[in-house]
């Protein structure tokens, strides 16, 4: 096992590259299997959720070659269906919530798939009701294992339908969208989720042949095909980890450069961190945060305080909140931040409590944020990461800490972001990974 040891305090300074988006990648390896021509997808990170998945394709009979920079090709021509029945695909399946999205490509492309109630993070609950509801709408039938915790699914003549999803998820929309790619007919999924990572998997389906409208929109139409070719594709700069750096530049009162953003496809991003008293500027596609010896919080217009909650794209992430929480914490003023989609993961304001923080955790759905405005800075403790974004927002909080901080369970940080110890050295960052 092992953890950061961080001393904090330190202003940063320089340039850093966010890596492709977890998110996105994870949709897109999947979508290899919907075609026996090779896929080739550049800018994926290097982390653990995507190696996993990646190693999963391999076990399928996925060919994968290593280009240069993050770019791999993979052909799905010769798969071994019966490594879905395994024990080894159970339980390399359970790692990775994002091995859900496997289902779709091997129901539209082979007829029927296997998956175990799917790992990831520990943020709540997080029910497959609207993959299955799409899937049935398409035709599949499936049962559910309770002793082995599997859902078993056939689906040899998927037809289009119509369908409005009881909510708009991004995993379901995608795992629905990639079913329908060639399923008998015209499929409407109405409800559908729209972020820039499913706008990327419906342009990429549609450069493999696939007939897919309304991007970006919450109608997908789909008009099934045959069969599906090969292409390339190139992943977005993940917007989440271009956040967690605007984080960390404004409470270490630091100087950064985040180089080649798709400000394009930011949204509402940069809009709710200069509402937190960000002087964010945009030279090129690089974002540019100057130092902040102060940073103050707006209140609505009436003067009241300043809500932050989630929602569905075109919404704020709920994946950006924990590090906006943590920003929060040296602002001048006061936020309650309200994560509506995971009843667990603002447990880990615990930790900045114990560090100095001023946070009142009213229920496990908001928490209140009293900003220090730099006045107390926050002290270093020895914590635990309990998930990919606490992590990392946690380790933010340590950067900027008076003493040393130690995080463990750093495993959750690797799962999402790629050689981050490094990359945080490069500007100037005092962290180190110790091997226990």
């Amino acid at each position: 096992m092992s953890f950061f040891k961080i001393n904090g305090g330190n202003k940063l300074s320089g340039e850093i590259v966010p890596q492709g988006a977890k998110n996105e990648a994870l949709q897109i390896l999947c979508a290899v299997l919907l075609t026996a021509e090779k896929v080739t997808i550049n800018n994926l990170p290097n982390i653990i959720d995507v190696n996993l998945l990646i190693d999963l394709l391999k076990g399928l009979g996925v060919k994968v070659v290593e280009n240069k920079n993050g770019s791999k090709t993979f052909q799905a021509d010769d798969i071994n269906l019966d490594f879905i029945a395994s024990e080894e695909y159970r339980a390399k399946s359970a790692k990775i919530r994002g091995s859900v999205m496997l289902l779709g490509p091997l129901l539209s492309r082979f007829g029927g798939g296997y998956i175990p109630s799917p790992g990831g993070d520990k943020i709540g609950r997080r029910r497959m009701d609207t993959h299955f509801f799409g899937f049935e709408k398409l035709g599949a039938i499936f049962t559910y294992n309770n002793e082995e915790k599997s859902f078993h699914i056939n689906a040899k003549n998927l037809k289009g339908n119509d369908m409005l999803l009881p909510e708009a998820s991004v995993t379901g929309t995608a795992n629905i969208l990639m079913a329908a790619t060639m399923a008998e007919g015209k499929t409407s999924i109405y409800n559908a989720a729209c972020e820039p990572y499913l706008q990327q998997l419906s342009k990429m389906l549609n450069s493999m042949g696939a007939k897919i409208e309304g991007i970006g929109s919450n109608l997908l139409t789909i008009y099934g095909v045959n069969e599906l070719g090969g292409c390339q594709h190139t992943i977005l700069p993940d917007m989440i980890e271009i956040g967690s750096f605007l984080s960390m530049a404004a409470i270490t009162n630091s100087n950064i450069r985040i180089k080649n953003v798709r400000y394009d496809q930011l949204g509402l991003l940069p809009q709710t961190f200069r509402k937190l008293g960000l002087n964010i500027l945009l030279d090129g596609d690089d974002l540019v945060v100057p130092e902040h010896p102060s940073y103050e919080i707006q209140n609505f217009i009436d003067g009241s305080i300043m809500t932050l909650a989630d929602a569905p794209w075109p919404g704020l992430s709920p994946d950006l909140l924990s590090v906006i929480l943590v920003m929060c914490t040296q602002a001048k003023g006061n936020v309650l931040v309200h994560q509506k989609m995971f009843e667990s993961r603002l447990f880990f304001v615990d930790n900045l409590i114990d560090m100095g923080a001023q946070i009142i955790l009213c229920d496990p759905h908001r928490a209140t944020v009293m900003g220090l405005n730099r006045g107390v800075p926050l002290k270093g403790i020895k914590m635990s990461s309990p998930d990919i974004r606490a992590g990392v927002s946690l380790l933010i909080a340590a950067l900027s800490a008076e003493g040393t901080s130690e995080i463990h369970n750093i495993r959750q940080i690797d799962r999402g972001y790629q050689d981050i110890e490094a990359r945080l050295q490069s500007i100037g960052a005092d962290i180190q990974r110790i091997h226990e």
